[in-house]
């Protein structure tokens, strides 16, 4: 590593945020106004956004949510990139159709599962307590008020076979907005309380029919729009009850536990421990915490759950005539995210236990075409119906070897990947692989580079010109929505003998469920990627579960990333930051002594220095810091790299022709594009190479300047340079994932803005992944035995 020769002119300190950043600030989205009576402005929480560089960085709600500095440990995400599509008849909305579908499903699955509970016989004291409270739910009755301590919930019981989608995939929907009467009622509510008047639309949407009188008898109900925190809520309470309303309010002692629940969600749990979440409750001021719990459980607005611990190296327990008490945990969790992890994990159960023989012969030839490590892995799909395969960049030659085998053997095989420009660097790398080395896993040259489609003028990450599903490559996003991919059959189900899905830590609980469901029986699942990388933006951690759970086999590649970026690379994923040699200036090191002076370094490196000493023009160039907020952040670099790259009055909405933005069509994702025009219609974009309206009033949640990403937004696409910003107030927001993934994104340079000293090798040495609450792992071992 060397660094950066040149000298810069002064640039004034920065002046650190010291509120912190978070990925999904909101931008102002809950509008202005001050409440009455006490009652703080609600806004969106974008002005005390925490640091995205953990694992509880998260983009899974909407932009104006933000997570309470009191929530539940491990809970400190934020809400993501707001949602909304471009038109009516868009990807996104296509995508969140097919979840509404697989949500009906997943309720008839449990209208279908419900059934007597037998155990629990050995239980006593608070456990025995909480269990006769949950039978007292299921059967109608209010459970006893002296009964939550440790809540324990109905055992799992045995998963009929899923029930089929009953259509193929979903037309694209609108949604329908509130009626103009609802939102008018509203309106008037939030007028009586204080609040902004401008959070009527939303409040409307997340109440429905009957939101004014609903919102009017229960003020904490605001609580259910992003952004607006509880002590918010206790003002527009306190405006409407006055001397009714105090803090041991079950009201209000619900809809804290579902906010906090939610802002868990935000941060990746699926579920949490209810020590933890008792414990948060108490930070929020409720009085009886216990109480809360239970009254939320009794109007089932949370889901309980007792899970069996598994002590390391513990033998499995005997068949014996007596039932045998084993340690558990007790968790609590909203309903979605818990069905949808137990449909995940009854899905997989599914295929790992139906194996079809019918495809024998077809699998031969595919494993006879190939050697080394795709051979490997052919030879595990071949016999297993789930596979998992781990490796970085040079890795995916083997899934696309496969890939290549098993369609030229006539099966019906597809990959899917996280972004457009993962589908095109697995195209390239197919193409490569099958051209150069007869399809034998091994990798002929740098994939990510061949067929090169510079942006014109979009400044996207480089990636193939391909058509989308072109050779059986496909985005995930895109094959649930139906707008790639194959077809399905009467039943619903994808018409496929092989799916592999990379770059699956980012699969969230929700999407990996609705992916699996979608499979027909006999089908192969390969789940490739690399598990160092941050985990995805939704709740859950579904590849880390299932590697650890090891119900199925796993293949390592063995191929290693090639240069000084990859020995870098592959060091910080053991916990090393080792000296590399880099001749060609692959590594260089730019050090700062402030915030100010890293925006200014940046600007230069992006504009001058990279594409001077190696060639790397501005728009195939990539930012990426660790947070929204701050001196440093995303808002301030893109606002320097613009006034730089592309000045402009920012006449449509804060942007001009040209500019580099950042798209989120639906929660967590986010898709590089460039700024086309602006009418009447809406802003004009090009988005991996598509054409994209969004909509007006769509445009401030949904798009922001992109020359500067976050870690998290930078997921699952490579750039043939990458500035990493780390000024001195990221220290607290760097994780070992965290600079795995961002040092990761270069293919050809990385230079490294260093204001952090010591807190950069520490955070690779000694800070892993922040853990995250979730089932998968549990419920998959008692489903599929260990392999």
């Amino acid at each position: 590593m060397s660094t950066e020769p040149e000298t810069t002119e002064e640039a004034g300190p920065g002046t650190p945020d010291t509120r912190g950043t978070r990925e999904g600030g909101a931008e102002e989205s809950a509008g202005g106004g001050s409440a009455g009576a006490g009652t703080e402005d609600i806004r969106a929480a974008e002005d005390e956004d925490a640091p995205e560089g953990d694992a509880s960085e998260n983009e899974g709600a909407s932009e104006g949510d933000g997570a309470s500095d009191d929530a539940p440990e491990g809970a400190e995400g934020v809400a993501g990139e707001g949602a909304g599509d471009a038109g009516a008849l868009s990807e996104a909305e296509a995508e969140l159709a097919a979840q509404r579908i697989e949500r009906e499903r997943i309720e008839r699955r449990k209208a279908e599962k419900k059934a007597p509970i037998t155990s629990g016989a050995k239980l006593s004291g608070k456990a025995a307590d909480l269990l006769a409270a949950v039978r007292a739910v299921e059967s109608g009755e209010k459970p006893a008020a002296t009964v939550f301590t440790e809540p324990a919930p109905a055992p799992r019981r045995p998963a009929p076979e899923p029930v089929r989608r009953p259509q193929p995939a979903p037309a694209p929907v609108t949604p329908g907005a509130p009626a103009p009467e609802t939102v008018d009622a509203v309106r008037r509510v939030l007028a009586e309380g204080g609040a902004p008047d401008t959070l009527a639309p939303q409040v409307a949407a997340a109440l429905g029919e009957g939101a004014g009188t609903v919102l009017r008898e229960d003020p904490w109900q605001l609580l259910r729009v992003g952004g607006v925190r509880p002590e918010q809520a206790d003002g527009f309470a306190r405006a409407l009850l006055g001397p009714d309303c105090g803090p041991g309010d079950a009201r209000r002692g619900r809809a804290v536990t579902v906010w906090l629940l939610e802002q868990a969600a935000v941060a990746g749990h699926t579920a949490l421990e209810l020590p933890t979440l008792t414990a948060a409750l108490g930070r929020q001021g409720v009085p009886d915490p216990d109480a809360a719990v239970q009254d939320t459980l009794a109007e089932g607005e949370a889901l309980v759950f007792q899970d069996a611990l598994e002590e390391p190296g513990a033998p499995a327990p005997e068949d014996t005539d007596e039932e045998q008490e084993r340690p558990v945990r007790v968790l609590v969790g909203l309903e979605r995210y818990a069905l949808a992890e137990e449909s995940l994990a009854d899905g997989l159960a599914r295929l790992a236990n139906s194996v079809s023989e019918e495809a024998g012969q077809a699998w031969e030839a595919v494993t006879a075409g190939l050697s080394g490590g795709a051979a490997e892995l052919a030879r595990a799909v071949a016999g297993h119906g789930l596979v998992l395969h781990t490796g970085g960049e040079a890795a995916r030659a083997e899934p696309a070897a496969l890939l290549g085998a098993a369609r030229a053997a006539g099966l019906r095989a597809y990959a899917a990947c996280h972004t457009p420009n993962g589908r095109g660097r697995l195209t390239a790398c197919l193409g490569a692989a099958s051209g150069q080395e007869g399809a034998t896993g091994r990798p002929a040259a740098d994939p990510a580079r061949q067929g090169d489609a510079p942006d014109r003028p979009g400044g996207r990450p480089t990636e193939p010109a391909v058509e989308p599903g072109a050779h059986g490559v496909v985005t995930v996003s895109g094959l649930l929505a139906g707008a790639e991919g194959p077809g399905r059959d009467a039943d619903g189900a994808l018409e496929v003998d092989l799916l592999i899905v990379l770059d699956a830590p980012q699969l969230d609980v929700e999407s990996a469920a609705m992916l699996v469901e979608s499979l027909p029986d006999g089908a192969r699942l390969v789940l490739s990627g690399d598990p160092g990388v941050l985990w995805s933006a939704g709740p859950g951690r579904v590849f880390a579960d299932l590697l650890a759970a090891r119900i199925c086999p796993q293949t390592v590649s063995r191929v290693p990333d090639p240069g000084p970026l990859g020995e870098l690379v592959s060091g910080i994923g053991v916990g090393e930051l080792n000296q590399v040699a880099a001749p060609g200036k692959e590594i260089v090191i730019v050090p700062v002594r402030d915030a100010g002076e890293a925006v200014h370094r940046t600007v230069q490196l992006v504009a001058d220095s990279v594409p001077r000493a190696i060639g790397v023009p501005a728009d195939q160039t990539v930012v990426i810091t660790p947070g929204h907020g701050g001196a440093a952040g995303t808002r301030a670099l893109n606002s320097a790299l613009k006034q730089r790259l592309n000045p402009g009055p920012g006449r449509f909405g804060g942007f001009d022709p040209g500019d580099r933005i950042a798209y989120s069509p639906a929660p967590g994702r986010t898709v590089p594009g460039v700024v086309v025009k602006a009418d009447a219609d809406g802003l004009h974009l090009s988005c991996a190479g598509t054409p994209v309206v969004v909509p007006r009033e769509r445009v401030e949640g949904a798009v922001r300047h992109g020359w500067a990403l976050t870690a998290h937004q930078a997921v699952g696409a490579r750039w043939p340079a990458a500035v990493v910003v780390l000024p001195g107030d990221a220290a607290q927001a760097l994780s070992r994932p965290w600079v795995y993934t961002a040092f990761g994104r270069a293919e050809r340079h990385l230079s490294v803005v260093h204001g952090v000293e010591q807190a950069l090798p520490r955070a690779v040495a000694e800070v892993p992944a922040k853990p995250r609450t979730t089932r998968l792992a549990t419920l998959l071992r008692t489903q599929v035995p260990a392999s």
